[in-house]
């Protein structure tokens, strides 16, 4: 919320990386030669480019590195969520694709969000376009993609899993979301403590971090006196501690009644219990 600014999207979104030298964490899987980065980089075997299922906790950067995928070779990008979408949907991008890819060569990147949400029926809508390269799919799930997605889609992609960001990731994309010009723009500081809070409560999840900054930021804002000069980089305003425990009562942790993150959280309270940690239990 630089200052003067109107309606402004959200600082998870503004902050989104615009090439690979901007994405924190995933080192492994954006290696140089793995899958994922030869597909960002428009590299392809004789057959074409290979699709993706990208899975791994929220706020790892599913979305951003769909979008990576069809800005960096110039492609055409078409985002549908399995919560809202149909086979019909499915099969319209289908038909668009065919007609970029006959008329202008142009290749066309479906981004399916929340693709365990698709019924069988619909995941073998998909399957004609993704065989016949049609489409590049990059489709991002929260759940194991073993139990969530069919078994001709998943041998037809490649699978990439995507882990929490460390803590360091995280401070380093708070540090660029209050001097970037698409951030805070140096009009508010970050004090340490405020720091480490927002990094403990993140827990990896980058869109959790900046949400959180954000909210933090507003209500620094909101205390500023009346009459005063509006933040600006020549005239910082500082989020404290206490900006950050106001805007965020508490840290809510990842849970899933029926999938993975049931017994991860189970495990760690096993854990924090034979460790006679009673504040992590």
């Amino acid at each position: 919320m630089p200052s003067g600014a109107a309606v402004l999207a959200p600082l998870a979104v503004r902050m989104r990386p615009r090439s690979l030298d901007e994405v924190k964490g995933q080192q492994a899987v954006l290696a140089p030669g793995s899958p994922l980065r030869r597909l960002i980089e428009g590299s392809a075997g004789a057959a074409g480019p290979l699709s993706a299922i990208l899975w791994g906790p929220p706020g790892t950067g599913k979305t951003t590195l769909a979008h990576l995928v069809a800005t960096a070779s110039d492609r055409d990008f078409v985002e549908l969520s399995a919560v809202t979408a149909g086979v019909k949907d499915v099969r319209d991008v289908m038909a668009a694709a065919g007609r970029a890819r006959d008329l202008y060569g142009r290749h066309t990147v479906l981004f399916l969000d929340e693709i365990h949400r698709f019924t069988k029926a619909q995941q073998d809508a998909l399957l004609p376009g993704v065989e016949n390269r049609l489409v590049i799919l990059v489709a991002a799930t929260t759940e194991n993609p073993s139990f969530s997605v069919i078994a001709p889609l998943l041998s037809r992609s490649v699978l990439v899993t995507l882990t929490s960001l460390a803590d360091n990731d995280i401070g380093e994309l708070l540090d660029a979301a209050v001097s970037d010009p698409r951030g805070l723009d140096a009009a508010y500081t970050l004090g340490d403590p405020a720091r480490e809070h927002l990094v403990r409560i993140s827990g990896g999840d980058a869109r959790r971090a900046l949400t959180s900054l954000e909210a933090a930021a507003g209500v620094a804002l909101d205390e500023h006196p009346v009459g005063r000069e509006m933040p600006s980089a020549a005239n910082p305003l500082p989020v404290t501690l206490a900006h950050v425990e106001r805007a965020v009562a508490q840290a809510a942790v990842r849970y899933d009644r029926a999938g993975d993150q049931h017994y991860d959280v189970a495990s760690a309270l096993i854990k924090s219990m034979r460790g006679s940690d009673v504040d992590a239990s």
